[in-house]
């Protein structure tokens, strides 16, 4: 790995704690923010820990910091009350704050690609049809599960769930977070995939 590539890495870790620091200082709701913040807070040691032997392509870690950076903002306001929301709810008379959208957009987008990397590098799938209908099936999976976690936390902490679930009165909530994935998986495959493959042959 050249120190170009090296520094590059680092100033996206650097950028990701900056948002972490700056979202945990004062959130909207203490509990909610460590639920919104919790995959990256997991994912992050991970991704460290497993850096000299498994390094990603660099898509995946700009794609990862995006990913994360939705994550903590959506904790530090609770999705239903990030400004920038309330600015497309605006700009597109909206009935609601779509910020969660954009989350469950992520929640496609980011592990799409995840899956795809892993699944390519172990030479479990060759790239085609088949690796793109499993891919899209494991965002599925993924949103279906995140879904029934947010069931989950609803079912114990009773009212106290709702900054986490953001529903904001919508009952098919649920069914649109996970239509958002599809849509986020679909649209990185379709513009990310020549992408991924470059990088992956350059390793």
């Amino acid at each position: 790995m050249n120190t170009t590539t090296s520094r590059f890495h680092l100033a996206l870790a650097a950028l990701v704690l900056a948002v972490l620091a700056w979202s945990g200082i004062a959130p909207y709701d203490r509990t909610t923010w460590w639920m919104e913040v919790a995959p990256a807070l997991i994912a992050l040691p991970l991704m460290a820990a497993t850096y000299r032997s498994y390094r990603l392509t660099d898509l995946l870690y700009v794609l990862i910091t995006v990913h994360c950076v939705i994550l903590m903002v959506g904790g530090a306001y609770t999705y239903a009350r990030v400004p920038f929301g309330f600015d497309l709810q605006h700009w597109f008379g909206l009935s609601r704050n779509p910020y969660d959208k954009i989350g469950h957009f992520a929640q496609g987008f980011v592990p799409v690609m995840v899956a795809r990397e892993i699944l390519l590098r172990g030479r479990y799938l060759p790239s085609g049809k088949m690796l793109a209908f499993i891919v899209i099936s494991i965002v599925l999976a993924i949103s279906a599960a995140y879904e029934l976690i947010e069931w989950g936390a609803a079912v114990a902490l009773g009212q106290g769930a709702d900054e986490f679930l953001g529903t904001q009165g919508d009952p098919w909530d649920t069914q649109s977070d996970m239509f958002m994935a599809l849509i986020g998986g679909v649209a990185a495959l379709l513009t990310l995939t020549r992408l991924h493959d470059r990088q992956l042959a350059a390793r």
